[in-house]
């Protein structure tokens, strides 16, 4: 992997770092790409930390690749983590959650990977990695506005895959079902969470998909569920 610069959105979060970490362990050069002004006290060293970027800004992300690039030479995978989720029933929610979770899944996701796409490309092999949902090949109640959002992100990744089957771009997402967080356990303290997807787990097959064994897959859904 060396010499591999790898880009990854939500990069602050627990699924991010976990990602960030399993990276650097696998020689990547790492960038950490958060809304959040600064990572967690435990956050490891050498990441090149990019905070407080606003994903839905087409300028702003724009000029955030090509920083990294400026900085780091290549860009060569990139990693959509950045999201959200909110429960909410139609009657008794706000149609701004609707709104709310297309910018914040969808918009971040496309944003990202339009204005990194010119570095991907000149990549040997580059790579695209999102992040949809289990929940939305079926939405369950309170997931309306959730699983139409990651509807989007799993519609993104297979028109993109097709849009660059003439290049050596890979696009692909995972479906994960519950995520084992610390704010998971405090929301279902009657589930067991050892039936729920870990962090480490969904990094490693996402960071398989970044790699060069998976150059013949593209436009993949892939479930990631534990034993939900």
């Amino acid at each position: 992997m060396s010499g591999k610069v790898i880009a990854i959105t939500g990069g602050f979060g627990i699924l991010g770092e976990a990602a960030v970490r399993l990276a650097k362990r696998q020689g990547w050069t790492v960038v950490a790409i958060d809304r959040a002004e600064k990572p967690r006290e435990t956050y490891p060293d050498g990441v090149d930390q990019r905070g407080g970027v606003d994903l839905t800004d087409a300028k702003a992300t724009a000029d955030l690749f090509n920083a990294i690039v400026e900085k780091h030479g290549r860009l060569d995978a990139l990693l959509n983590i950045a999201g959200g989720f909110r429960w909410e029933t139609l009657e008794d929610g706000s149609i701004e959650s609707w709104d709310f979770l297309y910018n914040i899944n969808v918009k971040t996701a496309a944003t990202a990977c339009k204005m990194a796409l010119p570095y991907l490309k000149a990549a040997p092999s580059g790579r695209i990695v999102n992040v949809g949902a289990a929940g939305a090949v079926k939405a369950g109640m309170g997931m309306g506005a959730y699983a139409a959002s990651k509807a989007g992100v799993m519609r993104l990744t297979e028109a993109l895959a097709e849009e660059l089957k003439s290049t050596a771009v890979t696009v692909n997402a995972v479906l994960p079902s519950i995520i084992d967080t610390p704010q998971n356990r405090q929301d279902m303290p009657d589930t067991d969470p050892d039936i729920w997807v870990k962090p480490d787990d969904l990094a490693a097959v996402m960071l398989f998909l970044a790699s060069d064994d998976a150059r013949a897959i593209t436009g993949a859904l892939l479930p990631v569920t534990g034993k939900v």
